[in-house]
């Protein structure tokens, strides 16, 4: 018998769907948003799970995916965390009855011992701490933030060049792949 390993199998299912003129079937994902810049801009080092106090509305409009951690931060603050810059925007239907402030500052759930970690690690290091995530965990909402260090600008081009594979070199690109290396001016 010939025997197929699962990638192999999963592949020609793959496969045999596009060629069908079926799509394939979508999984669904835990993920609410992501803070895409943070792993540009930081080196993440430790990571925590955080509950987030939420509204009512503002539930409903993160099941519709309305939400953006661009600018987003953690302020730490007399042994509480709080969430500053998420902006979740109030849906018409929900947030009818309510005054909605899409952008307020969210408390999050953390232990002590964690709040005095990410406190003694800010303030003596020389580090941040920055939203990662904001995901759901069966019905609640977690927000994943990390201790983060600034990077600096010829660290983030070497972030650029790895992700995509292409660099900059005085005015051409720097196109890399396994087998050579092709230089194309432009």
């Amino acid at each position: 018998l010939h025997r197929v390993d699962r990638r192999q199998r999963q592949m020609c299912i793959e496969t045999e769907l596009i060629v069908a003129g079926k799509k394939k079937p979508k999984v669904q994902s835990n993920t609410i948003a992501r803070n895409k810049k943070a792993k540009f801009d930081y080196y993440l080092h430790d990571r925590f799970e955080a509950g987030v106090a939420l509204e009512g509305w503002e539930v409903k409009s993160l099941r519709a995916g309305k939400c953006q951690l661009g600018d987003t931060y953690i302020l730490l603050k007399s042994g509480e965390a709080f969430l500053l810059g998420c902006n979740i925007t109030p849906m018409a239907a929900a947030a009818a009855h309510v005054d909605a402030d899409p952008t307020r500052t969210r408390k999050l759930l953390l232990h002590k011992r964690e709040i005095a970690r990410l406190n003694g690690a800010t303030q003596q290091k020389g580090q941040t701490c920055i939203p990662v995530s904001l995901y759901w965990k069966s019905n609640k909402v977690k927000c994943e933030i990390a201790l983060a260090s600034g990077k600096k600008e010829h660290d983030k081009r070497a972030t650029l060049k790895g992700e995509t594979g292409v660099g900059i070199n005085q005015g051409c690109l720097l196109y890399t792949s396994d087998a050579a290396d092709d230089l194309l001016c432009v």
